[in-house]
């Protein structure tokens, strides 16, 4: 009983030093901390979908946020080229907003490092557009006739991974990372459904409600939620990967989720023995 009194007294300092701590280490230790994170079924869709696809087939990546939703979504990026990549798919990228390019980037000279992809033979970076849905229309139609140049100014017929590309038909999966307009929606209504083209996407927490009637319609397989849903994935990559005797350190979206999760919990402690304290003293005081 006393010892829950003098907790009741402990400096507020060391409450929020604890709960410093509970946030920093996992970020700066994700393996320490690296919590068991259980796939929801969307998101084990979406890992089934491309896991499923046939080794060098064509597979259209769009990045659609900037740095902003980063935190969101870009782990989810990562993990998709990871998944890819170690399947020697061919991956062809096209952003829909300015900043995709540099979050695409980002993330290519990463991966491309860890597994040893060559620009050109394995992926090709065709940058940014404006226009929104008539890009969208446009790689559905003649890819060609809008991308002229790659987002390094090379000839697109000059990449030979372009040769026997002509529309979004030449396509075997198209994959969204959307945060916001345009994004997965005009995906689905101009490229995707259209064509018959199978299609998921990665989204913010706040655009999961708007995408959920595509999912349910099977329009769209799958779908990453968030933070979460990109912790989940990274998990299932992991997984997957390290079957293939490929370790690779845990990702951005489980590192942070280890830290909210964690520093949730401490909390969580710290209320129940705040109010535990508190009927203690009322009981002395009686």
């Amino acid at each position: 009983m006393e010892f829950f009194i003098k907790l009741g007294k402990l400096d507020r300092r060391y409450i929020f030093i604890l709960i410093g701590l509970s946030v920093l280490l996992p970020l700066l230790k994700p393996d320490w901390f690296a919590l068991a994170v259980r796939p929801t079924p969307q998101s084990q869709r979406v890992f089934n979908e491309i896991d499923s696809l046939d080794d060098r087939s064509n597979i259209l990546i769009s990045f659609e946020y900037g740095p902003s939703t980063r935190p969101e979504i870009h782990p989810m990026a990562i993990a998709l080229l990871r998944q890819v990549f170690s399947r020697n798919h061919k991956v062809y990228i096209t952003a829909l907003w300015p900043d995709g390019v540099f979050m695409a980037n980002e993330a290519l000279d990463l991966v491309s490092k860890e597994f040893g992809v060559k620009k050109y033979e394995d992926y090709v970076n065709l940058g940014y557009r404006p226009g929104g849905e008539a890009v969208v229309k446009g790689i559905a139609s003649d890819i060609k006739e809008l991308y002229k140049q790659d987002v390094d100014q090379k000839i697109i017929k000059e990449i030979p991974m372009m040769d026997e590309i002509n529309n979004v038909k030449d396509f075997d999966f198209v994959f969204s990372l959307s945060s916001g307009t345009p994004g997965s929606k005009e995906w689905v209504q101009y490229a995707s459904d259209p064509h018959n083209i199978p299609m998921s996407t990665g989204c913010t927490s706040i655009q999961v409600t708007d995408l959920i009637p595509y999912v349910e319609n099977n329009q769209i397989r799958g779908i990453l939620a968030g933070m979460p849903g990109a912790a989940e994935y990274e998990s299932l990559v992991k997984s997957n990967l390290e079957g293939k005797q490929i370790f690779l350190s845990s990702g951005e979206a489980t590192s942070m989720m280890s830290a909210q999760s964690i520093a949730h919990l401490v909390i969580v402690i710290f209320i129940v023995l705040g109010n535990v304290t508190y009927f203690l003293e009322r009981r002395k005081l009686k």
